[in-house]
C-alpha cells in the first residue's frame, strides 16, 4: 500500500475521484432556455410524492453500483416508479403510498423531521400532456434544486444538474405519453467539499425543488436565447444576439419595441445566431426613480417570446458609480432567499414583493442578493420596482480552489445566472466570491471567472465581497486585495464593533484603501434580538445594534472614495451556526427586521441615514 504523505498527493487522489464521479454522469442538462415567463407554460407546481433515501437505495444496488448506469436496474430503482399489479414481484418502495411536499418549496419547513435534514430525497409527480401541436417539442424546466438533481421520465434519465440556485431544463419530447407521465427527481443536498458553495456556510442548507417546475412547449424552430440592451457606452443604440434553437439553416429574425416604433428584421447565420444593433434616440433610460420597461417582441419561423425590458447605461469614472450618465450612491442592504415570517426558502413573487418593499421602506435603491442566485421573481420585480441589484455566484469562503472540477462548477453556476438574467435592468454587479482568503490559488480562480463574466457580458460591473486586514497603526485598516485590481468596484465586509471589538472602535477607525475606484461596504453589521432591550454595551440589545449602525456610519463616510453600502442584513434568517440559547436559537440576529417582521431600532438609523444620501445625490451630475 502507498502511503500519501503530503496535502498535494491527497488533494490529487479526491479529485481524481471527484472528476470520476462527474464523468459517470455524463448526461447534462440542455442549454438554457430563456424568459420561461414569456413562453407557453404548463405548470407542474404543487404536491409531489416523496420518499426520504438517506442510504440512497433507490440509486445504489448493495455494491454501490448506480441502478441508471445498468441495463436492467431492477425492481430497486425507484425513477422506475413501478407499482406491483400482484403479490409476486418485491419492491420496496411506494410513490403512491408515500407522503406530499409542496413544489416549489425546501423539505425542511414542510416536516419537522426534515428540520436539519441532508441528503437524498424522491420527488415523484404524475401529469397528462398532450401537445397543442403535433411537431412542437417539448421540455421540463426548472427554476432550481438544491443541491444535486437527477431527473427522470417514465423510468429514462434525462440527465443531471450541479448548483443549488440557478435553472435547468430537457427535452422530452420523444418521452413524453398523453397519460400517466411519471416524473422522478432524486435530490440530494449533502454538502460537498469539493462543491460551491463547500462546506462550511452561515445560512439554513434548504434542501428540495425550491422553484417552479414548468412543462415548455416550443415549435421545432424557437428562440432560445437574447439579449437585447444598451451597447456599452451609449444611450441611443439597443445592441444583441438572438439565438435560434433547431435552426438547420438560416432564418429570418425579427425584432420589435412597438413604442420605439422599432421592428427589425435580420438573418441568422447557420448556427441560427442573429446578431443585431438598432438606433433609437428616444430611449427612455430605466431607473430607480423612472423604472421604464418596453415590451421587446422576438419571433422567427412561427415562434415568438415577449420579455420586458429596460435599457440603462452603468459604468464607473474614478471614483464615482454613474447610473445613465449620473453620480448614484447606492443605498443598499442584504438579503438572504428566505422568507422569515413563513420560515422557509423564499420562492414565489409574493415572497420577491415582500422582501424589495420591505428594502424600499428602508430607503434602499439597491440590494445585494447574498450569497447566491435568488429567484427569478426577485429580479423580475426589481425591474418594476426600480431596485438596483448585486448578483452573486456562491463562490463562498474557503472552497477548492486548485480543484479544476470545481472551477467548472462555479464557472458553469455563474454562466447559467447570467444567461437567465442577463437582460435585466436592475442587475448592475455581477459579484464574482464572498469573503475568500487571498492565496495565488485563489487569486487564479477568481480571475478566470472574472474573465468568463466580461467575455458574457461587457456592459455591467465586476466585484466582490473582499476582506480588510490591519495595518500598522493599533487601530488602522487596511483593504488591499491582489483581486481588487480586477473588479469595477472594491467592495469589503467589515464588522469593526462585533467581531472586532466594540461599537466605539469605530470612532478610532482609519482606513487605508489606495485604490482610485469606487469603494462600497457589502457587509457590516451586528446580532440583536427584536424586543431585547439594554444599553449600548449590551450584545444583543436593540441599542448595541443601533449604536454600532450609528458609528459604523460615521466613520464610513469619511472614506473618500465612499460611494455605497449593503448592512448585513434586511431579515434574521436560519442559520445552524448560531446556537446561543435564548438569544439566537438557529437564527442569525443581524437584520433590521426580527424574524416576526418587526423593525429593530438599527432600521431607523439606517433609514435616516440613507434619506439624507437621497437628499444629497439628487440633482447630482
Amino acid at each position: 500500500m502507498t502511503k500519501y504523505s503530503s496535502k498535494a498527493n491527497t488533494f490529487s487522489v479526491l479529485a481524481s475521484i471527484f472528476t470520476l464521479l462527474l464523468v459517470s454522469n455524463s448526461l447534462s442538462a440542455n442549454k438554457l432556455i430563456q424568459n420561461i415567463p414569456g413562453r407557453d407554460v404548463f405548470t407542474l407546481n404543487g404536491k409531489w410524492n416523496y420518499i426520504i433515501d438517506p442510504y440512497e437505495t433507490g440509486f445504489f444496488d448493495y455494491r454501490y453500483e448506480a441502478f441508471d448506469k445498468m441495463k436492467n436496474p431492477g425492481n430497486g430503482a425507484f425513477f422506475l416508479d413501478k407499482t406491483p399489479k400482484d403479490g409476486s414481484e418485491l419492491i420496496e418502495y411506494s410513490f403512491d403510498k408515500s407522503p406530499t411536499l409542496i413544489v416549489p418549496g425546501d423539505w425542511n419547513s414542510q416536516d419537522d423531521k426534515l428540520l436539519y435534514y441532508e441528503g437524498t430525497i424522491w420527488y415523484r409527480r404524475k401529469f397528462d400532456y398532450t401537445p397543442k401541436v403535433a411537431d412542437n417539442r417539448v421540455f421540463v424546466h426548472f427554476g432550481a434544486a438544491n443541491y444535486e438533481s437527477h431527473v427522470y421520465l417514465n423510468g429514462k434519465k434525462l440527465g443531471s444538474h450541479i448548483g443549488g440556485f440557478t435553472p435547468f431544463n430537457f427535452e422530452i419530447t420523444k418521452l413524453l405519453k398523453p397519460q400517466n407521465n411519471s416524473l422522478v427527481v432524486k435530490v440530494d443536498n449533502k454538502r460537498k467539499r469539493e462543491g460551491v458553495p463547500t462546506l462550511n456556510t452561515d445560512w439554513w442548507n434548504y434542501g428540495g425543488l425550491t422553484r417552479d417546475v414548468s412543462i415548455v412547449e416550443m415549435p421545432s424552430v424557437f428562440v432560445e436565447d437574447y439579449l437585447v440592451q444598451l451597447k456599452k457606452g451609449t444611450t441611443d443604440e439597443i445592441a444583441g444576439y438572438v439565438q435560434l434553437n433547431g435552426a438547420q439553416q438560416t432564418e429570418n429574425v425579427k425584432i420589435e419595441i412597438p413604442e420605439l416604433k422599432i421592428a427589425t428584421e435580420i438573418k441568422a447565420d447557420s448556427t441560427g445566431k442573429a446578431f443585431f444593433s438598432i438606433k433609437n434616440k428616444k430611449i427612455n433610460c430605466w431607473s430607480p426613480e423612472n423604472p421604464k420597461l418596453y415590451d421587446v417582441i422576438i419571433s422567427a419561423d412561427g415562434t415568438k417570446v415577449t420579455d420586458k425590458i429596460g435599457f440603462r447605461t452603468i459604468e464607473t469614472r474614478g471614483t464615482d458609480i454613474l447610473l445613465n450618465g449620473k453620480s448614484v450612491f447606492l443605498r443598499g442592504i442584504c438579503i438572504h432567499e428566505e422568507n422569515a415570517l413563513r420560515g422557509g426558502r423564499a420562492y414565489s413573487e409574493s415572497d420577491a414583493v415582500m422582501l424589495l418593499n420591505s428594502a424600499k421602506e428602508l430607503g434602499c435603491n439597491y440590494v445585494r442578493l447574498a450569497h447566491y442566485p435568488h429567484s427569478e421573481y426577485m429580479l423580475r420585480k426589481a425591474d418594476e420596482m426600480g431596485m438596483l441589484v448585486w448578483e452573486e455566484n456562491p463562490v463562498y469562503w474557503t472552497i477548492q480552489w486548485e480543484n479544476p472540477e470545481t472551477l467548472k462548477n462555479a464557472k458553469n453556476q455563474l454562466t447559467e445566472v447570467m444567461t437567465r438574467d442577463k437582460n435585466r435592468a436592475s442587475v448592475i454587479i455581477w459579484s464574482m466570491a464572498n469573503e475568500t482568503p487571498v492565496s495565488d490559488a485563489r487569486n487564479n480562480f477568481l480571475k478566470e471567472l472574472a474573465a468568463h463574466a466580461r467575455s458574457m457580458d461587457n456592459t455591467r460591473l465586476l466585484s466582490a465581497a473582499l476582506e480588510v486586514h490591519g495595518g500598522k497603526k493599533p487601530a488602522e485598516k487596511v483593504v488591499e486585495d491582489f483581486f481588487a485590481d480586477y473588479v469595477d468596484i472594491v467592495n469589503f465586509n467589515e464588522y469593526v464593533g462585533w467581531y472586532d471589538g466594540m461599537p466605539e472602535k469605530c470612532d478610532r477607525t482609519e482606513w487605508t484603501i489606495k485604490y482610485n475606484k469606487p469603494v462600497m461596504i457589502s457587509e457590516f453589521g451586528a446580532g440583536a434580538l427584536q424586543g431585547n432591550h439594554g444599553d449600548i454595551n449590551t450584545r444583543f440589545t436593540e441599542e448595541h445594534q443601533a449604536d454600532l449602525y450609528n458609528r459604523t456610519l460615521q466613520m464610513l463616510s469619511k472614506i473618500p472614495q465612499f460611494r455605497g453600502v449593503s448592512p448585513w442584513i434586511l431579515y434574521d434568517f436560519r442559520s445552524p451556526k448560531r446556537v446561543l440559547p435564548g438569544i439566537q436559537d438557529g437564527w442569525n440576529r443581524k437584520g433590521v427586521f426580527g424574524q416576526n417582521g418587526t423593525k429593530k431600532q438599527a432600521f431607523f438609523v439606517l433609514r435616516d441615514f440613507y434619506l439624507k444620501k437621497e437628499a444629497e445625490y439628487k440633482g447630482v451630475k
